[in-house]
């Protein structure tokens, strides 16, 4: 019998990514200035093919998206080399690592409420509905 829901592991592995991207997005704003340094980002289809894996899907078209399953839980984390937008070689785009910066804050904020929603769950339950 498991104790908690799947919930809790997919808000799990969703909290492993936004710690993983805001780590990366921290690099890349402190490497800046760094001569010759690549920006680096955290691939979504490893997060997305993560989410799936449990799920079983009947495909009626080759075209269709595979759902395979995938035991790692890594995400994958790539190098942005085809653009460079300093003099000196340097591919980050300060702007950019900013507004990605934010957008993960609320989407790390966004899951620390569900996950709490989850738990405030649990202890009404726990008190019998009290």
């Amino acid at each position: 019998m498991k104790l908690f829901s799947r919930t809790f592991t997919m808000l799990e592995q969703s909290l492993d990514y936004a710690s993983l991207k805001q780590k990366v997005i921290a690099n890349n704003i402190a490497n800046a200035d760094t001569p010759n340094y690549k920006a680096k980002d955290v691939r979504f289809k490893t997060e997305l093919e993560q989410a799936m894996a449990p799920l079983e899907a009947y495909r009626t078209n080759p075209k269709h998206f595979s759902f395979k399953s995938s035991d790692t839980s890594n995400f994958l984390v790539t190098t942005r080399s085809d653009v460079v937008y300093n003099h000196n070689g340097n591919s980050v785009d300060i702007d950019k690592e900013m507004s990605d910066l934010a957008e993960n804050q609320i989407y790390y904020n966004a899951l620390i409420e569900r996950l709490n929603g989850q738990f405030n769950t649990l202890k009404t339950v726990i008190k019998g509905g009290k």
